[in-house]
């Protein structure tokens, strides 16, 4: 029995059937619900906590502004498209540019610059460079962390110089030292890539080679907000008998023989399959199953306006600097032009590197930019948001209790997978499509996907 004990749940209430329930309303909720669709299936329902369609692809709106909760940039060759292709027509067409700020307090090229961290570094710069790569190369090959994984790929001077260091704190919540190098092995091979004269000879090679063919759009959001665009995939599932249940509360699943018995709110659900994308430890606790508990990130998002002189050209701007606990910001004015005369954008701070208060996070921002130049004019405040399990914090054997965990759910017979109920960073819509592809036995076609180091989408 998952949840309760024998016959704690109420006969009395009259139950529903569904031949599936699936858990959470974001991207891998959705693509589930397509492919269940495509598998045969009539009667599923989609419940979530949250009161809207697509999870943490989030919304905040005052003032004739609208800001994202992250930074959010898609793709029209994305396989979400191929489930719910009515998305393609609400997306904004965007030419979205990325740049960073380096410790030297200079905007540079996103995630590394050749030209500004190596060639007009200096002889001396050379020299400890190329020093401290040898050594790594001799002396650190065994990799324990991703701190190692970076550090043996591009010596422990250019890590720190560069600020790839400092951001991938600010980015996971911890030191890179206590991050588990399966996650680096998965989702930093760009390090790796980068570091390779192979495969920067086959980049110039593919650059000049897809300036000659077809390239994909980038997209993002229409203006009017995330709702605007999910709701045209819950229409098309309505439209053939998928049910939603908006803003429910999870109460208990409880399994007899070869189906369940889901309790939301005051309803009992028959179901037989259960479909879990919501974070491990929430499904954990409904099914009355124990494990390590997993860490998750809480994301502060500072929403601004600004009028004056902007001394940075790119729309998304990570830090990459030693100071400064904010990690990256999004111009939406340069996707959807100026709103009342003024650019406006969001502005992404992990919640424990300022004892999760948006006032700190707002002060450290503003003395930060103002130190490095980056807003000269009037820069304001619009509001603020907290966002819990933005994605998980990937600590030394975390992956290993994740997997543990999805294990046990298994045995119970739920189906966990998706950045929550995988714990598995997806930093792309189309990385979450494909993972429930192939979660649900259906065969993925080979995609070129550009995986970013942040959580941006991208796909």
């Amino acid at each position: 029995m998952l949840g309760t004990k024998p016959g704690e749940m109420s006969i009395r209430q009259p139950r529903e059937h569904y031949e599936a329930v699936i858990l959470g309303a974001g991207v891998s909720g959705l693509v589930s619900a397509s492919i269940l669709l495509s598998q045969g299936y009539r009667r599923i329902l989609i419940a979530d906590r949250y009161d809207h369609v697509g999870g943490n692809h989030i919304d905040w709106s005052a003032n004739g502004y609208t800001f994202d909760i992250g930074s959010f940039i898609f793709q029209d060759d994305s396989p979400l498209l191929k489930h719910f292709p009515e998305l393609l027509p609400r997306y904004t067409a965007a030419f979205p540019t990325w740049g960073r700020l380096n410790p030297q307090g200079r905007v540079t090229a996103y995630p590394l610059s050749v030209k500004d961290d190596i060639v007009n570094a200096g002889p001396i710069e050379w020299s400890r460079i190329i020093a401290s790569l040898f050594y790594a190369r001799l002396f650190h090959r065994k990799l324990h962390n991703a701190k190692d994984f970076a550090r043996y790929w591009i010596g422990s001077h250019l890590l720190r110089s560069s600020g790839l260091e400092s951001y991938m704190k600010r980015f996971y919540g911890v030191p890179p030292d206590q991050i588990d190098i399966q996650l680096a092995e998965k989702r930093m091979l760009w390090i790796s890539e980068h570091a390779s004269l192979r495969n920067f000879l086959r980049r110039i090679l593919s650059r000049h080679q897809t300036r000659s063919g077809q390239r994909n759009r980038q997209l993002v959001r229409p203006k009017e907000g995330f709702r605007h665009l999910y709701d045209a995939a819950a229409e098309r599932l309505k439209k053939s008998g998928v049910v939603f249940d908006l803003g429910a509360t999870f109460r208990t699943i409880e399994r007899t023989g070869e189906t369940f018995l889901v309790r939301i709110e005051d309803r009992t659900i028959v179901s037989d399959r259960v479909i879990s994308t919501i974070p491990i430890g929430h499904i954990e606790e409904i099914c009355g199953l124990k494990s390590d508990k997993l860490s998750s990130i809480t994301l502060l998002s500072l929403f601004f306006s600004f009028s004056g002189k902007r001394r940075f050209n790119h729309s998304i701007l990570y830090n990459f600097s030693h100071e400064g606990a904010w990690k990256r910001l999004t111009m939406y004015s340069d996707f959807y032009g100026q709103e009342n005369g003024r650019e406006y954008f969001t502005v992404e701070v992990i919640g424990n590197h300022v004892n999760f208060s948006t006032e700190l996070a707002e002060h450290d921002f503003r003395r930060h930019v103002h130190t490095n130049h980056l807003f000269d004019g009037d820069l304001r405040l619009e509001g603020s948001t907290v966002l819990e399990n933005a994605y998980p914090i990937y600590s030394e054997g975390s992956n290993e209790r994740a997997a543990q965990a999805i294990i046990a759910l298994k045995a119970a017979g739920i189906e966990s997978f998706g950045r929550q109920g995988g714990f598995n960073y997806q930093p792309t819509a189309r990385v979450s499509t494909i993972d429930a592809e192939a979660a649900l036995n259906v065969e993925v076609e080979e995609t070129q996907q550009s995986i970013g180091y942040d959580g941006g989408e991208s796909g």
